[in-house]
């Protein structure tokens, strides 16, 4: 995988890291979101007068526009699971730091098992979609 194309998918995934961490933020500080009945519309009413949802949710926006220029220089074969890989390894890390998460053993080797296969997938790939 060439430099720029790498460049796109960590764009890609840092903003959708960054959604996620919003999201969760602005979904704690409205109290929760629930599907039940009346108390949908109301869950929905505060998630949207939280900034950081909203922040969140154009952060997800950037994100597929990017990732849309992703898919037209890259093989979704390999760019993908670069994009997830990255974005799982991030969140759990920032969710650890910044919600105070609990980090298990089992998860931390998910993590390293995750980056390894990062570093196979994006060093094996020999794309030539342009």
């Amino acid at each position: 995988m060439n430099r720029e194309r790498f460049v796109l998918i960590l764009s890609s995934a840092l903003l959708t890291v960054a959604a996620n961490l919003l999201l969760r933020h602005g979904v704690l500080r409205a109290g929760g979101f629930s599907f039940n009945g009346g108390e949908f519309v109301r869950s929905l009413v505060r998630l949207l007068q939280e900034p950081a949802f909203v922040l969140g949710v154009l952060a997800y926006g950037l994100a597929a526009l990017v990732w849309f220029k992703v898919l037209s220089v890259a093989e979704v074969s390999t760019a993908y699971p670069v994009l997830v890989g990255i974005t799982f390894a991030l969140v759990t890390v920032c969710a650890i730091l910044l919600f105070h998460e609990k980090l298990s053993h089992l998860k931390l080797l998910g993590i390293a098992v995750i980056l390894i296969g990062i570093v196979l997938v994006s060093c094996g790939s020999k794309s030539t979609a342009s």
